[in-house]
């Protein structure tokens, strides 16, 4: 190890060494331009010290890119918004629901399910070709917030209570076939090696690899109310009140930033960042 290696303190506290490429993509995988994102590592890098956390690293290139190019700051920002939709996992379930619709799921949120043993509350019950699937969605407000091994393990056996019931009553015109879980954070190795060996399906932030969260909400366009970088944080919190979890729910429903006392200016300026960042 080099004496001058400068290392990156993780949200999970795990250190790395601070690496410009992964800064470089990170920032162009949210449409940030060439020039965008040499000018940001060039102000950032002398700044960089031993032992900074990535969060730190994150405000500084999120503040400098905001300024070049809001909509790319908006889908920089997509982890942390997500975060902001707490702290009750609502929101989180609801954006769940939208990302599976995009796949052509008709989804349910909130649905309780009586079991062999026990009654159980299902975030969400997805259904596609005649298979229903009963979905849990592990919310975490905290970057740290890891799902380990004894996470799958209960939502396993929920399912398995579930799925005993449901499949010898002759009244359900659907198969429940499988139990998925989904977190806005991440799943340790053994959470994953648990889940392969029983069937249960997983999806996180980045996993499974190229289709994670990340992936399909920028593929979908379907960007949390917290990525919007013209709304103030109390803005976003009256409008998550009101259901509104989503950016395109917004431009369906902008008379709401009336109701709220957003001035006519300010409404044009958010609607034109929702109609960028969305492609609508």
């Amino acid at each position: 190890m080099s004496k001058n290696e400068i290392f990156v303190v993780k949200n999970t506290e795990e250190a790395e060494p601070f690496s410009v490429q992964k800064l470089k993509q990170s920032l162009q995988s949210s449409g940030a331009t060439n020039n965008e994102v040499d000018t940001i590592i060039t102000q950032i890098q002398p700044s960089i010290y031993d032992g900074i956390s990535s969060n730190e690293i994150y405000k500084k290139a999120f503040s400098i890119l905001k300024k070049y190019n809001r909509i790319s700051a908006s889908r920089y920002s997509l982890k942390r918004a997500i975060f902001d939709l707490g702290p009750t996992g609502f929101p989180f379930e609801r954006l769940v629901s939208a990302l599976l619709k995009q796949h052509d799921y008709t989804t349910r949120v909130g649905i309780v399910l009586k079991g062999k043993c026990v009654t159980h509350e299902i975030d969400v019950l997805a259904e596609k070709d005649g298979n229903t699937y009963a979905i849990e969605c592990k919310f975490h407000s905290d970057p740290k917030g890891v799902s380990n091994v004894r996470v799958p393990l209960y939502i396993n056996s929920r399912f398995l209570d579930i799925q005993e019931q449901w499949n010898k009553d002759p009244k359900k015109a659907s198969h429940l076939k499988q139990g998925w879980l989904i977190t806005n954070t991440r799943f340790s190795q053994d959470a994953i090696d648990y889940a392969k060996c029983v069937g249960l399906h997983l999806l996180s932030w980045d996993y499974p690899k190229n289709s994670g969260i990340k992936q399909n909400v920028d593929k979908f366009g379907l960007y949390p109310i917290t990525t919007l970088t013209t709304l103030s944080k109390s803005e976003k919190t009256q409008l998550i009140d009101n259901d509104v979890i989503l950016v395109k729910e917004l431009f369906e429903v902008s008379s709401i930033l009336d109701k709220i006392g957003v001035s006519s200016q300010r409404i044009e300026r958010i609607l034109e960042e929702v109609k960028n960042l969305c492609k609508l």
